[in-house]
């Protein structure tokens, strides 16, 4: 491979867990975790919508933990585990929260969708463990599940077709929660 310049750029093996399968891969050093899951794996669920980070299209879970997988090298998560959509449930047995987010029409154009569900199952993680937000009112004992910390939670991933009271409720029916 080579850069703009001409320069030669040797390609960088990096080993991961994907959806559960262990997985090596010899990238270019400077692909995103988003560009490898898509080209390079065909997990097209995780979308590219700005490629900047702001609208959370490409949400997956590193770790359990929530990231916007456009603004990371791949090469960055040599020996993480990774969660993708397609990792979650199929067609004939959804996950949980997949069904919630169709139960409550959670998605219209559905690009955001992958995204959504996957920050959406980041965020019950967060309030169960206890992780304050800049709304929770207090920085000792429970978290509430209230519609307020879903909002700000939920901030990152944006849904141009303005799905989100639907999202929210589809959140709180995965939690048990009542409105």
């Amino acid at each position: 491979m080579t850069d703009t310049d001409g320069a030669v750029v040797e390609p960088v093996r990096v080993s991961f867990t994907i959806n559960g399968g262990l997985l090596t891969l010899e990238l270019d050093p400077r692909v995103t975790l988003a560009t490898a899951l898509r080209e390079h794996l065909g997990l097209t669920g995780t979308k590219i919508g700005c490629d900047q980070g702001q609208c959370g299209a490409c949400t997956v879970l590193v770790n359990g933990r929530r990231i916007n997988s456009c603004l990371t090298l791949a090469v960055m998560h040599e020996g993480d585990s990774i969660a993708t959509v397609e990792g979650l449930g199929t067609p004939e047995v959804l996950h949980p929260m997949q069904a919630a987010f169709i139960e409550h029409d959670g998605f219209q154009c559905g690009y955001c969708t992958p995204g959504q569900i996957l920050s959406s199952l980041a965020v019950i993680e967060e309030i169960r463990a206890g992780m304050p937000s800049h709304v929770t009112g207090s920085l000792e004992g429970p978290v509430p599940l209230s519609d307020e910390e879903i909002r700000e939670r939920m901030s990152g991933n944006l849904c141009r077709c303005a799905a989100y009271p639907n999202i929210i409720a589809a959140i709180r029916d995965y939690a048990g929660a009542k409105p």
